[in-house]
C-alpha cells in the first residue's frame, strides 16, 4: 500500500499545479545503468525540480560514455555515482585540466567489497568473525567459498587472496559461479534455510540490503598486497582487506560556476552504503520504480535530506512531503 501512496505523492508533486517556478533553468544529470545510481538520480531530480525549480533532463549513461561526453562536449552538467577507480586516465585528465569538479562522496564509505557470512552463523560461532577462525573451521561455513564469475574484476582480486591463503588446500571447495544471478541466488537460498554460506559480495546491492550478513575480517589493509592483487599473474599475492571504492558526484566547471546553489545541494547528497542497499532491497521487494523508491526514501528520511537543502527549498518540499 505504501508503494501506491508514494506513487500518488510523486504524481501530485509533478503536476503543473505544484506551483514551482523554473528558477534555476535547465540541468542535465546522468542516470548510470545500475540500480543505485538510478535511485540517486531520481532523488536528486525530485529535489532539484520541486525544491529549486530546475528543468531537469535525465541522460542515460555509463562510466566510459559519461567521461567521453564530458571530455568532448562538456556535458552532462552532473554525473552521479562516478566510480573513480573504473573511470580511467581520461577522467584523470579532465580533473587535472580543471574541466570537472568533484563535489563529494555520493556513497559513504563508497563501494564496499568483502568476504561475507550470514550474521546468524557468526552469532552462533563468534570465532568465524576473522579469516583465521574461518580457516580453522571449514565445516562450520559449509566447506565452500562462493567466488566471482569469470570476467569480473573481483575474480582476480579474490583469486589472489585465495592463493595467498591457500584456501583450496585448507579444506575449502572454491565454487565459481557462472553469473552474478547464481551468486546472489546461492546466498538467498542459504539464508532462507539458515544454512552456512561463505563467499564474495559487494554493496550497495539488493542481497546485502535483504540479508543480515557479516564481513569477515581479513586483517589490516596492506597497500602493497592490495595493488599486487589487482594483477592476475602476480607472483606474490598477499592478504589485505578490501578498500572501499570512492564513488563521487561530479559536475562540470561551468555548471559549478553558473549554478552554485545546485552544486552545493549535490555536494551534500550522500547515502550511507548500507542505506542504499536497504533502498534497493525495498525497491526489489515492492517491484517499485526508481521514482517510487525516491519518494519512499524522501518520506522516510526527512531528517537526512533536510540537511541537504537551502531554507527556501526545504520550505517548498515540506508542503509536498508531509
Amino acid at each position: 500500500m505504501k508503494r501506491y501512496i508514494c506513487g500518488a505523492v510523486l504524481a501530485a508533486a509533478l503536476t503543473p499545479t505544484a506551483g514551482i517556478a523554473a528558477d534555476c533553468g535547465e540541468v542535465s544529470i546522468t542516470e548510470m545503468n545500475w540500480a543505485s545510481a538510478a535511485v540517486v538520480t531520481s532523488v536528486s531530480k525530485f529535489l532539484m525540480e520541486q525544491g529549486y525549480g530546475c528543468d531537469v533532463t535525465v541522460v542515460p549513461s555509463d562510466t566510459t560514455p559519461a567521461v567521453t561526453s564530458l571530455a568532448e562536449n562538456g556535458e552532462p552538467d552532473i554525473v552521479t555515482e562516478m566510480w573513480v577507480n573504473s573511470a580511467g586516465e581520461a577522467y584523470n585528465k579532465l580533473k587535472e585540466n580543471g574541466k570537472i569538479i568533484e563535489l563529494g562522496h555520493v556513497l559513504d564509505p563508497g563501494g564496499v567489497e568483502g568476504w561475507w557470512l550470514p550474521t546468524y552463523l557468526v552469532e552462533e560461532h563468534p570465532e568465524l568473525k576473522t579469516i583465521e577462525g574461518v580457516m580453522a573451521n571449514p565445516e562450520l561455513v559449509g566447506g565452500m567459498f562462493n567466488a566471482c564469475p569469470d570476467g569480473w574484476g573481483c575474480r582476480i582480486t579474490s583469486d589472489n587472496r585465495i592463493r595467498a591463503l591457500k584456501l583450496d588446500e585448507k579444506g575449502f571447495e572454491i565454487f565459481y559461479h557462472g553469473s552474478g544471478e547464481t551468486l546472489a541466488t546461492s546466498m538467498a537460498a542459504a539464508y532462507q534455510d539458515k544454512k552456512p554460506w561463505f563467499g564474495y559480495y559487494w554493496a550497495p546491492t539488493v542481497p546485502l540490503g535483504k540479508f543480515d550478513m557479516t564481513m569477515v575480517d581479513l586483517g589490516p589493509f596492506d597497500e602493497e598486497a592490495y595493488k599486487n592483487n589487482q594483477n592476475k599473474d602476480t607472483p606474490n599475492p598477499g592478504l589485505s582487506s578490501f578498500a572501499p571504492a570512492p564513488i563521487l558526484t561530479v559536475v562540470t566547471k561551468d555548471f559549478n560556476k553558473t549554478h552554485p546553489e545546485i552544486a552545493e545541494l549535490m555536494s551534500k547528497v550522500t547515502f550511507k552504503t548500507d542505506t542504499m542497499s536497504g533502498l534497493l532491497a525495498w525497491k526489489d521487494e515492492n517491484n517499485a520504480s526508481n521514482e517510487e523508491t525516491a519518494v519512499h526514501f524522501l518520506t522516510e528520511n526527512k531528517d537526512v535530506w533536510a540537511e541537504w537543502l537551502s531554507d527556501d527549498a526545504k520550505a517548498k518540499l515540506s508542503k509536498i512531503l508531509k
